[in-house]
């Protein structure tokens, strides 16, 4: 039977997040039973650059596998931490342009997606939000294809406000840090099913959807893989930042 190695990298956190997964089967067709997974998940703060290489060699050591065995190498393509956004992106295009294979970029809000519905099956729909600092938050909204085995993306990564977002006209589940960092002030937190404040930027689940969307043809060559920031300008004034939250104020207002 043939099988799939993933590598699987997300560095779009103050986490280093590296997972190795063996999928035995096509791999449009593996199914989490059939896999095997080794990974290093460590809170390394702004030094991921230095810790990615070594995870990656300590994994494959420890699943008894190669460099040359890999088939793929998924990232975290964000919205997230523009330093480790960067980070993810060119060592996931590093290797995979000396093993001569493809990438698979994985929306962070997706795979925060993927991380609540791996604890509870049922979820098919998630509303994944993170803080993205600035008093706004990354989010998208989700919905799993059961007849497919896929999600569908039916609000693509948005940064709003938090107290802008609507929520989902059937239940649904909060994934991310966004309900403990902004409180009351996430309004649609108080009308989900379920809130998974755990459910955050991880290789884990990240490998098992970008397995999906490998066995898909949803990969790009490495010299095409890009960080998605989301968020158009880096930086911005206390200037800026105070004029748009009185125009806000004006809006809701009215």
């Amino acid at each position: 039977m043939t099988s799939t190695v993933l590598l699987a990298l997300d560095t779009s956190t103050e986490y280093c997040s590296v997972a190795l997964l063996r999928a035995e089967g096509p791999s449009a067709a593996a199914k989490p039973a059939s896999s095997r997974i080794w990974f290093r998940h460590e809170r390394t703060g702004p030094v991921s650059s230095s810790r990615v290489l070594p995870a990656v060699r300590e994994l494959f050591d420890e699943a008894g596998l190669t460099l040359a065995q890999c088939n793929a190498v998924a990232f975290g393509a964000g919205p997230g931490s523009f330093t480790g956004l960067r980070t993810a992106t060119g060592v996931a295009q590093g290797l995979a342009f000396g093993l001569g294979v493809p990438v698979v970029p994985i929306s962070t809000l997706l795979v925060c997606a993927e991380s609540v519905r791996r604890r509870e099956p049922t979820i098919a729909r998630v509303l994944a939000v993170l803080d993205a600092r600035m008093d706004e938050v990354y989010w998208a909204d989700y919905a799993w294809d059961a007849g497919a085995a896929e999600w569908r993306t039916l609000t693509p990564p948005t940064l709003s406000a938090p107290e802008s977002l609507a929520a989902p006209d059937e239940p649904f589940a909060l994934a991310g840090n966004a309900a403990r960092a902004f409180g009351e002030q996430l309004v649609v937190s108080r009308q989900a099913a379920l809130v998974d404040h755990e459910a955050l930027p991880d290789a884990r689940p990240l490998a098992f959807a970008a397995l999906r969307a490998y066995g898909a043809g949803r990969v790009v060559a490495a010299h095409d893989a890009a960080p998605e920031y989301v968020r158009d300008k880096v930086a911005q004034t206390t200037a800026e930042r105070m004029a748009e939250r009185v125009a806000r104020g004006g809006q809701e207002a009215r």
